[in-house]
């Protein structure tokens, strides 16, 4: 056996011996361990105590995200009542509001249902801005209104008024009631009273029998 084994050999037998190096450094270990977890659990559970109420930091506006939209809500309810007191409900499959300053609401699949004296009525559309201080929907694109007593209405541009339970055009509109089809510059529709006012170039196609549809 050559001398360097030999050397070897000897280091690792000095090593694992009893009372040896390696014995001391576990004992010391079996000391320190303990110890030095207990002085940190111990800071941790002191922290709270020690540290300010107040934490300061500097965030560089290019570098940090901002929101774009305040509030996203996936199928929203909103409640309210009309200047009678009676109750009405507006649903959507997502509402989005951009600004805290601003109480209006993007509607996407929204549907309303307000009572009326002859029963509930119905109001759907793709889309709309809900003003929920004034408590009206602005409705860019295509409306339908169903009442329980079969009264119908079929427009678009136009905002409702949950309030007053009225409807009106932006706009010149065209459109369709249980009695045939119309347009005219401007449309404005009492729906507890189920009128229909047009002003304005206004052309009435009546259909025949229109008017003993329920």
């Amino acid at each position: 056996m050559s001398t360097t084994v030999k050397h070897v050999r000897t280091k690792r037998q000095d090593f694992a011996a009893p009372n040896g190096k390696h014995d001391r450094n576990v004992r010391l270990l079996r000391f320190i361990l303990p110890v030095g977890v207990g002085v940190l659990g111990s800071m941790l559970a002191l922290a709270p105590f020690t540290m300010s109420g107040e934490l300061s930091f500097v965030l560089d506006k290019n570098s940090v995200d901002v929101a774009k939209e305040r509030m996203r809500v996936t199928e929203a309810l909103y409640r309210g009542e009309d200047s009678e007191g009676r109750p009405f409900s507006l649903k959507a499959g997502s509402a989005v509001q951009k600004s805290s300053s601003e109480a209006v609401v993007e509607l996407d699949d929204l549907s309303a249902r307000i009572l009326l004296e002859d029963g509930p009525a119905q109001i759907r559309a793709s889309e709309g801005l809900y003003d929920m201080d004034r408590e009206i929907v602005r409705v860019p694109g295509p409306v339908q209104v169903e009442a329980a007593s079969g009264y119908r209405l079929s427009t678009s541009n136009v905002t409702v008024d949950f309030k007053q339970r009225t409807l009106r055009s932006a706009g010149a509109v065209e459109g369709r009631t249980n009695i045939g089809t119309f347009r005219a510059d401007q449309l404005e529709a009492d729906l507890a009273e189920r009128t229909v006012s047009l002003n304005g170039n206004a052309h009435l196609r009546i259909e025949q029998n229109g008017l003993r549809r329920p």
